[in-house]
């Protein structure tokens, strides 16, 4: 499978790396470019992709064309590769555009819509499609293998895309800045911070593989080290009366409305 990946930044070089490392396709298989031509070589180099100079050449040599692009350069890009991208398979991993933008620009390419997030850059994503009009089962699943190589992938309604974002595609920040409390708290009692730091981010792995490896509902977890009278109800208590719960699901409503504005054209970007 022929695949060309426009853009090469974190996320078009995650992913290039991550489909080669799960024999999505060969380094021969594999195209890149980008706007600037450096970071396109780079890559090229470091991997065995084939370096093309732009768009329109790596979209005719393509069978399926990864998006990687920032959202104010998606509509030049498409524009100028339109005849290109005739008949091909188009995903898409830009933030805000919509499948019928999409379309729209590319109207006989078969277009799917993809949120991805950071954690692909570690092979660990999470990552929600939504597929367009006239995208066979064939290509869906060439969607899931692509991104089922950096982490996992579901498939999706197009209105449910803006509560992926609001989750899982602004959801690392929120994790981040819970490590980051749980080291500063664990300094207020006198760690040091290098130990306060690791322990913050062993606790938070461990309890995020504890709910994958066995199943079981956080709230059962919870409860499992909540001894009665002990440290953790006291813990719990505290963070129940400050509003930890109320303020994680504010910030996912607030994530996903803002992604909301940001893919409607009438929006102020």
């Amino acid at each position: 499978m022929k695949v060309g990946i426009i853009g090469c930044g974190k996320m078009g070089s995650a992913l290039a790396r991550g489909m080669l490392a799960a024999h999505v396709c060969t380094p021969e298989e594999l195209r890149v470019c980008d706007r600037e031509s450096e970071i396109a070589a780079k890559l090229s180099n470091e991997i065995g992709a084939s370096l093309f100079s732009d768009a329109q050449s790596l979209a005719l040599a393509s069978e399926v064309i990864l998006l990687c692009v920032k959202p104010d350069d998606v509509r030049s890009v498409l524009h100028d590769a339109a005849i290109e991208l005739s008949s091909k398979l188009l995903i898409s991993i830009v933030a805000g555009i919509t499948l019928a933008s999409l379309q729209a620009l590319t109207p006989r390419t078969r277009v799917v819509r993809v949120m991805p997030n950071t954690g692909v850059l570690v092979q660990k994503g999470a990552t929600a499609y939504a597929t367009g009009t006239g995208v066979t089962d064939t290509d869906a699943d060439i969607v899931r293998k692509i991104f089922s190589s950096v982490g996992l992938a579901f498939a999706v309604k197009e209105s449910l895309l803006d509560a992926v974002t609001g989750l899982s595609g602004s959801g690392p920040a929120y994790v981040y800045l819970f490590i980051e409390a749980l080291s500063d708290g664990g300094v207020q009692m006198g760690l040091p911070r290098n130990l306060a730091t690791s322990l913050a981010l062993q606790t938070v792995a461990g309890a995020a593989e504890m709910v994958a490896q066995t199943g079981m509902h956080p709230a059962v977890l919870r409860d499992m080290v909540t001894s009665p009278g002990g440290t953790t109800i006291a813990g719990l208590a505290e963070l129940e009366r400050t509003g930890m719960r109320a303020s994680v699901i504010d910030a996912v409503r607030a994530a996903t409305l803002r992604s909301q504005e940001l893919g409607d054209p009438r929006a102020n970007r």
